[in-house]
């Protein structure tokens, strides 16, 4: 027998069957020699791919997503695309024609209705305003003959970028590399941490008609669009189409140094303690209520790491995983893990997205609501020039601190993601090693 759920679903399943059959096939059978591979697509590939843009702050972005085919009840799954990474989706219905997936790592989801022309509807949630997007069904284009035309400016490689930030920061980094199918990757390095992979698409990434390569990522995490100029004097004009009107100027390293121009900040010089005799002193309840401070007994004698956080921040989430990993490696050598999380006030009130941040990684140790973000130095007092998350402060086994990081360098950084999580293990083995002479009280 038929319940209204169970023919919404089969309806949901129908529908979606009918506006994918097209697209599937135009996707996975673009030519006569890769029909019998297509044939043995693995059955986890995307029943339907669509392209198109959002709006954001009055620019205009591209967006991908895929979409599996629904299960029981409609339920249906997507993921945002850019380049070869994948932002998935933890649930969504399609009932008709009406989809929704769910982000709530990012408190966020895009909702709307998909037809046989496409998608329209708009993503939503935590820390962004409703940004309308439209997608269309994503068909291999035709081969064509391209005109010869003068390649583009080489804009390969590292540079430095002028800023004035916030922070205090007088440069940022940013390296372009070429992406596995044609155009460009680049990520830009501050302080705090990385943008994460930024693409842009086309034959080298470079549009000729406004001589400028465009570089975008739209996930569940924070949009981010680049534009990049190359001058003929060998710089190259940054500007941030989501924040800033006015561009940035680039220089290769080499260039900079010869201009007597300050480089990047130094991660470990950012931030330091008022009084380094000093323990670092906090205190704040877990989700359960139970109050946690650094006179914990569980501490005493312990090598600490305490890290400044927030289920917000994407920089956070590339640093997560590796701290728990860490966690595991080292904590019956006597390593203790402490997450101090500063989250905005509706999260507060409910902590839901905390809530799916510690469940996705399956964070073993404390993580402690330590306020909102503007709370930061009035919970902190004893540092100096705090202001990225994250922050990690490790603290030795007499109970004082011994190094600060600001910022962490995600898995886009390449060599800096290996490098800074080396230097992090080696620093934690060192004062495991070390014995302390005097307990602070």
């Amino acid at each position: 027998m038929y319940t209204a759920s169970k023919m919404n679903a089969h309806r949901g399943r129908g529908v979606f069957r009918a506006l994918t059959g097209l697209a599937l096939a135009a996707v996975t059978h673009t030519t006569v020699t890769q029909t019998a591979v297509a044939q043995t697509v693995h059955a986890s590939a995307p029943a339907r791919v669509l392209t198109g843009t959002a709006l954001v702050a009055g620019q205009t972005m591209p967006v991908t997503l895929e979409l599996a085919r629904p299960g029981k009840d409609g339920a249906v799954r997507g993921s945002f695309v850019n380049g070869d990474e994948r932002s998935p989706s933890s649930s969504g219905e399609l009932h008709g024609t009406h989809l929704v997936l769910r982000f709530p790592e990012y408190a966020r989801q895009l909702e709307g209705e998909l037809t046989p022309a496409g998608f329209t509807g708009a993503f939503s949630g935590a820390r962004i305003p409703s940004l309308p997007v439209t997608l269309r069904d994503s068909v291999p284009a035709k081969p064509r003959t391209v005109p010869t035309q003068a390649a583009p400016p080489a804009v390969l490689g590292d540079w430095e970028i002028a800023v004035k930030s916030p922070k205090g920061e007088s440069a940022w980094s940013l390296h372009v590399l070429p992406a596995a199918h044609g155009g460009l990757k680049a990520f830009i390095q501050r302080v705090d941490g990385d943008t994460g992979f930024l693409y842009a698409a086309g034959p080298a990434g470079y549009d000729a008609a406004s001589a400028t390569y465009r570089l975008s990522r739209f996930s569940s995490a924070v949009p981010e669009l680049f534009e990049l100029r190359p001058l003929s004097d060998g710089t190259l004009h940054v500007t941030d189409l989501l924040h800033e009107t006015q561009p940035w100027t680039a220089r290769r390293p080499a260039e900079a140094r010869r201009a007597a121009l300050p480089p990047p900040t130094d991660p470990t010089q950012q931030t330091t303690m008022a009084d380094p005799r000093q323990p670092l002193r906090f205190s704040a309840p877990t989700l359960a209520g139970e109050r946690i401070a650094n006179d914990d007994p569980r501490f005493k004698g312990k090598v600490v790491l305490v890290t400044i956080g927030g289920s917000w921040c994407p920089n956070c989430h590339d640093e997560t995983p590796f701290l728990v990993d860490l966690y595991h490696a080292y904590h019956a050598q006597g390593l203790e893990i402490v997450d101090l999380s500063f989250e905005e006030g509706d999260e507060l009130k409910d902590p839901e997205r905390l809530r799916t941040f510690i469940a996705k990684y399956r964070i073993p140790y404390p993580v402690l609501l330590a306020g909102v973000p503007d709370d930061l130095n009035k919970v902190l007092p004893q540092a100096n020039h705090l202001n990225c998350w994250p922050t990690t402060f490790f603290i030795g086994r007499d109970g004082l601190v011994k190094h600060i990081h600001a910022g962490f360098s995600g898995p886009s950084t390449g060599a800096a993601y290996t490098e800074l999580k080396a230097e992090t293990t080696a620093e934690v083995e060192r004062l495991l090693a070390e014995r302390p002479t005097a307990r602070v009280p």
